[in-house]
């Protein structure tokens, strides 16, 4: 089993289980920031966050979900590495570009962008809310609601380059999915060619849904503003 997990399948094994994983979280992530454009009031937002805050189940799952973002981003840089170092000298980069997509030539390009996006977010967001705590949120609380909604909005509203980052990591993310959600099921053994082609149809899907969503969710706040 060790030697399995020690070797190149196996660690393209354990990051696609991981980046799986990562996908769930991400839809999950997805829903509950979608709040914030059908409820201009907070209360629809607030209150999803304090269930996902005070959630036993969640605060269970945060430290796991931790692991996998560690084993995810561990095992594409010992990936990258190990591609780099075992390609043939004298490779040649045409004929790679014509037999693969520029996302899966550039997986680590655009893993790096999703990294920065994620740092800034959970500095920004993330850090406040579970650690540090903001003066933002205690603003117009509902008992031990803190009001997450105006912490959002408020960053979004008032920094360009906030909303432009999340634009930015939006598009590299769903660039990312778009080539990993196929290989992810390709690794673990559940791609066929019939099955590539709906696949790469249902990888394109999530990866629009996911990316889209999240880059329409900080303009269409920023818009809003100043309308």
């Amino acid at each position: 089993m060790s030697s399995f997990l020690n070797s190149s399948i196996g660690k393209k094994f354990l990051m696609s289980l991981s980046g799986l994983f990562l996908l769930s979280f991400l839809l999950v992530h997805l829903i509950l920031n979608s709040f914030i454009l059908f409820d201009n009031t907070g209360e629809l937002f607030n209150q999803a966050a304090h269930f996902m805050a005070a959630n036993p189940i969640i605060k269970v799952v945060e430290p796991v979900l931790a692991i996998g973002f560690i084993l995810h981003i561990l095992y594409a840089i010992i990936l990258t590495l190990h591609n780099l170092t075992t390609r043939p000298v004298g490779y040649n980069k045409q004929k790679q570009a014509h037999a693969s997509s520029w996302s899966s030539r550039n997986m680590f390009v655009l893993g790096l962008v999703v990294l920065t996006f994620l740092v800034i977010h959970v500095a920004n967001f993330f850090w406040k809310i579970k650690f540090t705590g903001h003066e933002l949120l205690e603003h117009g609380m509902v008992g031990e609601v803190e009001n997450t909604y105006l912490l959002v909005t408020t960053f979004f509203i008032d920094w360009w380059w906030i909303v432009a980052v999340y634009v930015i990591g939006s598009v590299a993310l769903g660039l990312h999915l778009y080539h990993s959600i196929w290989a992810a099921f390709q690794t673990l053994g559940l791609s066929n060619q019939l099955w590539r082609r709906r696949l790469n149809r249902f990888g394109l899907l999530v990866s629009i849904l996911i990316a889209g969503g999240f880059a329409v969710i900080p303009l269409w706040v920023k818009i809003s503003s100043l309308l």
